[in-house]
Protein backbone atom coordinates (compact mmCIF):
# COMPACT_ATOMS: atom_id res chain seq x y z
CA UNK A 1 0.00 0.00 0.00
CA UNK A 2 1.46 3.34 -1.20
CA UNK A 3 -1.36 5.64 -0.28
CA UNK A 4 -4.00 5.84 2.38
CA UNK A 5 -7.24 7.69 2.43
CA UNK A 6 -7.59 10.41 4.99
CA UNK A 7 -10.51 9.69 7.12
CA UNK A 8 -11.28 13.37 7.51
CA UNK A 9 -11.00 14.83 4.04
CA UNK A 10 -11.07 11.74 1.94
CA UNK A 11 -7.88 12.50 0.02
CA UNK A 12 -5.33 9.91 -0.88
CA UNK A 13 -2.13 10.38 1.03
CA UNK A 14 1.03 8.63 -0.09
CA UNK A 15 2.83 6.57 2.49
CA UNK A 16 6.35 5.41 2.58
CA UNK A 17 7.29 1.90 3.49
CA UNK A 18 8.65 3.03 6.84
CA UNK A 19 5.48 4.80 7.66
CA UNK A 20 3.52 1.82 6.51
CA UNK A 21 5.63 -0.45 8.68
CA UNK A 22 5.29 1.94 11.53
CA UNK A 23 1.58 2.17 11.06
CA UNK A 24 1.34 -1.56 10.80
CA UNK A 25 3.32 -1.93 13.96
CA UNK A 26 1.18 0.67 15.58
CA UNK A 27 -1.97 -0.97 14.33
CA UNK A 28 -0.67 -4.34 15.33
CA UNK A 29 0.26 -3.01 18.71
CA UNK A 30 -3.10 -1.35 19.18
CA UNK A 31 -4.82 -4.47 17.98
CA UNK A 32 -2.70 -6.47 20.34
CA UNK A 33 -3.57 -4.11 23.15
CA UNK A 34 -7.17 -4.19 22.17
CA UNK A 35 -7.16 -7.93 21.99
CA UNK A 36 -5.22 -8.09 25.20
CA UNK A 37 -7.61 -5.69 26.81
CA UNK A 38 -10.51 -7.64 25.40
CA UNK A 39 -8.89 -10.82 26.61
CA UNK A 40 -8.29 -9.32 29.96
CA UNK A 41 -11.85 -8.06 29.97
CA UNK A 42 -13.20 -11.36 28.86
CA UNK A 43 -10.90 -13.06 31.32
CA UNK A 44 -12.02 -10.72 34.03
CA UNK A 45 -15.61 -11.21 32.99
CA UNK A 46 -14.99 -14.93 32.89
CA UNK A 47 -13.39 -14.75 36.31
CA UNK A 48 -16.26 -12.69 37.49
CA UNK A 49 -18.73 -15.11 35.98
CA UNK A 50 -16.77 -18.00 37.34
CA UNK A 51 -16.52 -16.36 40.70
CA UNK A 52 -20.17 -15.51 40.54
CA UNK A 53 -20.95 -19.05 39.53
CA UNK A 54 -18.74 -20.38 42.26
CA UNK A 55 -20.32 -17.96 44.70
CA UNK A 56 -23.76 -19.01 43.55
CA UNK A 57 -22.74 -22.64 43.75
CA UNK A 58 -21.21 -21.96 47.18
CA UNK A 59 -24.29 -20.11 48.23
CA UNK A 60 -26.44 -22.91 46.93
CA UNK A 61 -24.16 -25.41 48.58
CA UNK A 62 -24.08 -23.30 51.71
CA UNK A 63 -27.85 -23.04 51.69
CA UNK A 64 -28.07 -26.78 51.20
CA UNK A 65 -25.64 -27.29 54.06
CA UNK A 66 -27.54 -24.79 56.16
CA UNK A 67 -30.71 -26.66 55.36
CA UNK A 68 -28.97 -29.87 56.24
CA UNK A 69 -27.59 -28.27 59.39
CA UNK A 70 -31.02 -26.90 60.16
CA UNK A 71 -32.46 -30.35 59.65
CA UNK A 72 -29.67 -31.79 61.78
CA UNK A 73 -30.32 -29.15 64.45
CA UNK A 74 -34.01 -29.88 64.26
CA UNK A 75 -33.32 -33.57 64.53
CA UNK A 76 -30.91 -32.92 67.40
CA UNK A 77 -33.51 -30.69 69.06
CA UNK A 78 -36.17 -33.31 68.50
CA UNK A 79 -33.80 -35.98 69.74
CA UNK A 80 -32.89 -33.89 72.77
CA UNK A 81 -36.52 -33.14 73.46
CA UNK A 82 -37.35 -36.80 73.01
CA UNK A 83 -34.45 -37.76 75.30
CA UNK A 84 -35.57 -35.16 77.82
CA UNK A 85 -39.13 -36.38 77.54
CA UNK A 86 -37.95 -39.97 77.88
CA UNK A 87 -35.75 -38.91 80.81
CA UNK A 88 -38.71 -37.17 82.44
CA UNK A 89 -40.93 -40.13 81.74
CA UNK A 90 -38.23 -42.44 83.05
CA UNK A 91 -37.81 -40.25 86.15
CA UNK A 92 -41.57 -40.18 86.58
CA UNK A 93 -41.69 -43.93 86.15
CA UNK A 94 -38.81 -44.37 88.60
CA UNK A 95 -40.47 -41.94 91.03
CA UNK A 96 -43.72 -43.78 90.63
CA UNK A 97 -41.95 -47.09 91.17
CA UNK A 98 -40.19 -45.63 94.22
CA UNK A 99 -43.45 -44.24 95.56
CA UNK A 100 -45.19 -47.55 94.94
CA UNK A 101 -42.28 -49.43 96.49
CA UNK A 102 -42.26 -47.00 99.41
CA UNK A 103 -46.00 -47.28 99.73
CA UNK A 104 -45.79 -51.07 99.58
CA UNK A 105 -42.95 -51.00 102.12
CA UNK A 106 -44.91 -48.63 104.37
CA UNK A 107 -48.00 -50.78 103.97
CA UNK A 108 -45.96 -53.90 104.72
CA UNK A 109 -44.39 -52.14 107.71
CA UNK A 110 -47.79 -50.93 108.84
CA UNK A 111 -49.16 -54.45 108.54
CA UNK A 112 -46.14 -55.76 110.45
CA UNK A 113 -46.65 -53.14 113.14
CA UNK A 114 -50.35 -53.93 113.17
CA UNK A 115 -49.50 -57.60 113.48
CA UNK A 116 -47.06 -56.80 116.27
CA UNK A 117 -49.69 -54.62 117.94
CA UNK A 118 -52.16 -57.47 117.68
CA UNK A 119 -49.57 -59.86 119.06
CA UNK A 120 -48.76 -57.43 121.88
CA UNK A 121 -52.46 -56.96 122.51
CA UNK A 122 -52.93 -60.72 122.61
CA UNK A 123 -49.91 -61.04 124.91
CA UNK A 124 -51.27 -58.21 127.06
CA UNK A 125 -54.68 -59.88 127.23
CA UNK A 126 -53.06 -63.22 128.04
CA UNK A 127 -50.91 -61.53 130.69
CA UNK A 128 -53.93 -59.73 132.09
CA UNK A 129 -55.91 -62.97 132.11
CA UNK A 130 -52.99 -64.76 133.72
CA UNK A 131 -52.49 -61.92 136.18
CA UNK A 132 -56.20 -61.86 136.95
CA UNK A 133 -56.21 -65.61 137.41
CA UNK A 134 -53.11 -65.39 139.59
CA UNK A 135 -54.66 -62.54 141.55
CA UNK A 136 -57.88 -64.46 141.85
CA UNK A 137 -55.94 -67.54 142.87
CA UNK A 138 -53.85 -65.43 145.23
CA UNK A 139 -56.95 -63.76 146.63
CA UNK A 140 -58.60 -67.14 147.00
CA UNK A 141 -55.51 -68.52 148.73
CA UNK A 142 -55.24 -65.42 150.88
CA UNK A 143 -58.94 -65.69 151.64
CA UNK A 144 -58.52 -69.35 152.53
CA UNK A 145 -55.52 -68.50 154.73
CA UNK A 146 -57.51 -65.69 156.36
CA UNK A 147 -60.46 -68.04 156.88
CA UNK A 148 -58.30 -70.82 158.36
CA UNK A 149 -56.41 -68.39 160.60
CA UNK A 150 -59.64 -66.77 161.80
CA UNK A 151 -61.20 -70.15 162.49
CA UNK A 152 -58.12 -71.25 164.40
CA UNK A 153 -58.21 -68.10 166.56
CA UNK A 154 -61.93 -68.52 167.17
CA UNK A 155 -61.42 -72.14 168.20
CA UNK A 156 -58.62 -71.14 170.58
CA UNK A 157 -60.51 -68.17 172.05
CA UNK A 158 -63.91 -69.84 172.30
CA UNK A 159 -62.96 -73.42 172.98
CA UNK A 160 -66.41 -74.28 174.34
CA UNK A 161 -68.14 -73.38 171.05
CA UNK A 162 -68.74 -75.78 168.23
CA UNK A 163 -67.52 -75.13 164.67
CA UNK A 164 -69.35 -77.13 162.03
CA UNK A 165 -69.10 -77.17 158.21
CA UNK A 166 -71.29 -74.69 156.37
CA UNK A 167 -74.19 -76.58 154.70
CA UNK A 168 -74.39 -76.83 150.93
CA UNK A 169 -76.36 -74.05 149.29
CA UNK A 170 -74.94 -71.42 151.65
CA UNK A 171 -72.33 -70.06 149.27
CA UNK A 172 -71.59 -66.88 151.21
CA UNK A 173 -70.66 -68.55 154.49
CA UNK A 174 -67.13 -69.61 155.44
CA UNK A 175 -67.37 -70.44 159.15
CA UNK A 176 -70.43 -71.55 161.14
CA UNK A 177 -69.91 -71.05 164.87
CA UNK A 178 -72.49 -72.52 167.22
CA UNK A 179 -72.55 -70.75 170.61
CA UNK A 180 -72.50 -73.20 173.56
CA UNK A 181 -73.70 -71.63 176.82
CA UNK A 182 -74.41 -73.59 179.97
CA UNK A 183 -74.05 -76.83 178.06
CA UNK A 184 -76.52 -76.07 175.28
CA UNK A 185 -76.58 -74.34 171.90
CA UNK A 186 -78.12 -70.90 172.34
CA UNK A 187 -77.43 -69.49 168.89
CA UNK A 188 -74.94 -69.39 166.05
CA UNK A 189 -72.81 -66.98 164.01
CA UNK A 190 -72.23 -67.25 160.25
CA UNK A 191 -68.85 -65.81 159.29
CA UNK A 192 -67.65 -64.71 155.85
CA UNK A 193 -64.14 -63.51 155.08
CA UNK A 194 -63.27 -61.08 152.27
CA UNK A 195 -59.85 -60.06 151.10
CA UNK A 196 -60.51 -57.82 148.11
CA UNK A 197 -59.48 -54.27 147.16
CA UNK A 198 -63.04 -52.91 147.00
CA UNK A 199 -66.14 -53.24 149.13
CA UNK A 200 -69.44 -54.47 147.65
CA UNK A 201 -72.77 -53.58 149.24
CA UNK A 202 -74.28 -56.81 147.91
CA UNK A 203 -72.27 -58.86 150.39
CA UNK A 204 -74.44 -57.93 153.37
CA UNK A 205 -77.78 -58.84 151.77
CA UNK A 206 -76.37 -62.11 150.44
CA UNK A 207 -74.88 -63.13 153.79
CA UNK A 208 -78.11 -62.13 155.53
CA UNK A 209 -80.06 -64.44 153.20
CA UNK A 210 -77.56 -67.26 153.78
CA UNK A 211 -77.84 -66.74 157.55
CA UNK A 212 -81.62 -67.02 157.28
CA UNK A 213 -81.28 -70.34 155.45
CA UNK A 214 -79.49 -71.95 158.39
CA UNK A 215 -81.31 -69.89 161.07
CA UNK A 216 -78.08 -68.26 162.26
CA UNK A 217 -78.55 -65.75 165.09
CA UNK A 218 -76.02 -63.25 163.75
CA UNK A 219 -73.76 -62.89 160.72
CA UNK A 220 -70.35 -61.19 160.52
CA UNK A 221 -68.29 -60.13 157.51
CA UNK A 222 -64.54 -59.86 158.13
CA UNK A 223 -63.08 -57.77 155.30
CA UNK A 224 -59.75 -56.19 154.48
CA UNK A 225 -61.67 -53.26 152.94
CA UNK A 226 -64.51 -51.74 154.92
CA UNK A 227 -67.39 -49.59 153.61
CA UNK A 228 -67.01 -45.82 153.45
CA UNK A 229 -67.39 -44.25 156.87
CA UNK A 230 -66.52 -47.44 158.75
CA UNK A 231 -63.16 -47.48 160.51
CA UNK A 232 -63.27 -50.54 162.79
CA UNK A 233 -66.74 -52.09 162.83
CA UNK A 234 -70.41 -51.33 162.22
CA UNK A 235 -73.73 -52.99 161.59
CA UNK A 236 -75.07 -52.64 158.06
CA UNK A 237 -78.36 -54.13 156.84
CA UNK A 238 -78.53 -56.42 159.88
CA UNK A 239 -74.98 -57.76 159.33
CA UNK A 240 -71.93 -56.99 161.45
CA UNK A 241 -68.97 -55.64 159.44
CA UNK A 242 -65.49 -55.52 160.89
CA UNK A 243 -61.80 -55.75 160.10
CA UNK A 244 -59.67 -58.80 160.81
CA UNK A 245 -57.96 -56.98 163.68
CA UNK A 246 -61.23 -56.58 165.61
CA UNK A 247 -62.88 -59.86 164.66
CA UNK A 248 -62.29 -61.58 168.02
CA UNK A 249 -63.52 -58.55 169.98
CA UNK A 250 -66.67 -58.35 167.85
CA UNK A 251 -67.22 -62.06 168.42
CA UNK A 252 -67.04 -61.53 172.19
CA UNK A 253 -69.72 -58.85 172.05
CA UNK A 254 -71.94 -60.80 169.66
CA UNK A 255 -71.63 -63.91 171.85
CA UNK A 256 -72.49 -61.76 174.84
CA UNK A 257 -75.54 -60.49 172.99
CA UNK A 258 -76.65 -64.00 172.02
CA UNK A 259 -76.04 -65.50 175.48
CA UNK A 260 -77.75 -62.53 177.19
CA UNK A 261 -80.80 -62.84 174.95
CA UNK A 262 -80.89 -66.59 175.60
CA UNK A 263 -80.68 -65.99 179.36
CA UNK A 264 -83.46 -63.42 179.21
CA UNK A 265 -85.66 -65.72 177.15
CA UNK A 266 -85.11 -68.60 179.57
CA UNK A 267 -85.84 -66.44 182.58
CA UNK A 268 -89.46 -66.41 183.62
CA UNK A 269 -89.04 -63.12 185.48
CA UNK A 270 -88.39 -61.10 182.32
CA UNK A 271 -91.24 -59.90 180.19
CA UNK A 272 -91.27 -59.73 176.41
CA UNK A 273 -91.06 -55.92 176.57
CA UNK A 274 -87.99 -56.05 178.81
CA UNK A 275 -86.36 -58.55 176.51
CA UNK A 276 -87.10 -56.32 173.51
CA UNK A 277 -85.72 -53.25 175.30
CA UNK A 278 -82.52 -55.05 176.14
CA UNK A 279 -82.14 -56.24 172.55
CA UNK A 280 -82.85 -52.76 171.21
CA UNK A 281 -80.20 -51.34 173.53
CA UNK A 282 -77.61 -53.84 172.38
CA UNK A 283 -78.44 -52.97 168.78
CA UNK A 284 -78.41 -49.22 169.45
CA UNK A 285 -75.80 -46.58 168.58
CA UNK A 286 -75.05 -46.10 172.28
CA UNK A 287 -73.96 -49.71 172.65
CA UNK A 288 -72.00 -49.41 169.39
CA UNK A 289 -70.23 -46.27 170.69
CA UNK A 290 -69.24 -48.11 173.84
CA UNK A 291 -67.78 -50.87 171.70
CA UNK A 292 -66.03 -48.26 169.54
CA UNK A 293 -64.53 -46.65 172.65
CA UNK A 294 -63.30 -50.08 173.73
CA UNK A 295 -61.65 -50.68 170.33
CA UNK A 296 -60.15 -47.19 170.29
CA UNK A 297 -58.70 -47.78 173.76
CA UNK A 298 -57.16 -51.06 172.65
CA UNK A 299 -55.75 -49.39 169.54
CA UNK A 300 -54.29 -46.54 171.61
CA UNK A 301 -52.65 -48.98 174.01
CA UNK A 302 -51.29 -51.04 171.13
CA UNK A 303 -49.91 -47.96 169.35
CA UNK A 304 -48.34 -46.78 172.60
CA UNK A 305 -46.79 -50.20 173.18
CA UNK A 306 -45.39 -50.30 169.62
CA UNK A 307 -43.97 -46.77 170.00
CA UNK A 308 -42.39 -47.73 173.33
CA UNK A 309 -40.89 -50.85 171.73
CA UNK A 310 -39.39 -48.78 168.92
CA UNK A 311 -38.03 -46.19 171.37
CA UNK A 312 -36.53 -48.94 173.55
CA UNK A 313 -34.86 -50.59 170.56
CA UNK A 314 -33.42 -47.24 169.47
CA UNK A 315 -32.17 -46.53 173.00
CA UNK A 316 -30.60 -49.99 173.23
CA UNK A 317 -28.93 -49.50 169.85
CA UNK A 318 -27.56 -46.12 170.92
CA UNK A 319 -26.22 -47.55 174.18
CA UNK A 320 -24.70 -50.50 172.34
CA UNK A 321 -22.92 -48.14 169.94
CA UNK A 322 -21.57 -46.06 172.84
CA UNK A 323 -20.38 -49.19 174.67
CA UNK A 324 -18.64 -50.50 171.55
CA UNK A 325 -17.00 -47.12 171.02
CA UNK A 326 -15.72 -47.01 174.64
CA UNK A 327 -14.56 -50.61 174.41
CA UNK A 328 -12.66 -49.96 171.17
CA UNK A 329 -11.03 -46.82 172.60
CA UNK A 330 -9.94 -48.70 175.73
CA UNK A 331 -8.53 -51.60 173.71
CA UNK A 332 -6.64 -49.25 171.38
CA UNK A 333 -5.26 -47.26 174.32
CA UNK A 334 -4.06 -50.46 176.08
CA UNK A 335 -2.51 -51.71 172.85
CA UNK A 336 -0.54 -48.50 172.35
CA UNK A 337 0.76 -48.63 175.95
CA UNK A 338 1.67 -52.33 175.55
CA UNK A 339 3.68 -51.43 172.44
CA UNK A 340 5.66 -48.88 174.47
CA UNK A 341 5.95 -50.85 177.73
CA UNK A 342 6.36 -54.55 176.99
CA UNK A 343 6.11 -55.66 180.66
CA UNK A 344 2.83 -53.82 181.23
CA UNK A 345 0.60 -55.77 183.62
CA UNK A 346 -1.99 -57.88 181.90
CA UNK A 347 -5.63 -56.84 182.07
CA UNK A 348 -8.08 -59.72 182.12
CA UNK A 349 -10.44 -59.62 179.17
CA UNK A 350 -8.31 -57.11 177.25
CA UNK A 351 -4.81 -58.59 177.00
CA UNK A 352 -5.13 -61.87 175.04
CA UNK A 353 -1.96 -63.94 174.53
CA UNK A 354 -0.64 -64.13 170.97
CA UNK A 355 -0.56 -67.37 169.09
CA UNK A 356 3.24 -67.46 169.21
CA UNK A 357 3.28 -66.77 172.90
CA UNK A 358 0.79 -69.60 173.53
CA UNK A 359 3.03 -71.96 171.55
CA UNK A 360 6.07 -70.96 173.60
CA UNK A 361 4.20 -71.54 176.85
CA UNK A 362 3.13 -74.97 175.67
CA UNK A 363 6.67 -75.89 174.66
CA UNK A 364 8.00 -74.77 178.07
CA UNK A 365 5.35 -76.83 179.75
CA UNK A 366 6.21 -79.91 177.69
CA UNK A 367 9.90 -79.70 178.38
Amino acid sequence: MDSIKCPHCGKQVELSEAIVHELQEQVREEESKRLKAQFEKEKAESEVLKEKKLREEFELSNKAREKELELVRKKEEELRERLEQEQKEREKAEEKIKLEAKKEAEEAERLKLKEKDLQLEEIRRVNEDLKRKLEQGSQQRQGEVLELDLEEKLRQTFASDEFVPVPKGVEGGDIWQKIIFQGRVVGSILWETKRTKAWSNSWTSKLKDDAAKISASESIIVSATLPNGVSNFDRKDGVWVTSYEHAISICRYVRFLITTVATIKSSAGQSEEEWGAIRDYMMSDSFKHRMQAHFDGIKTLRDSLDAEKRATILRWKKQETQIEKLDNNTTNFYGELRAIVSNLPEVKGVDAPLLGEEGEDEEQTLF
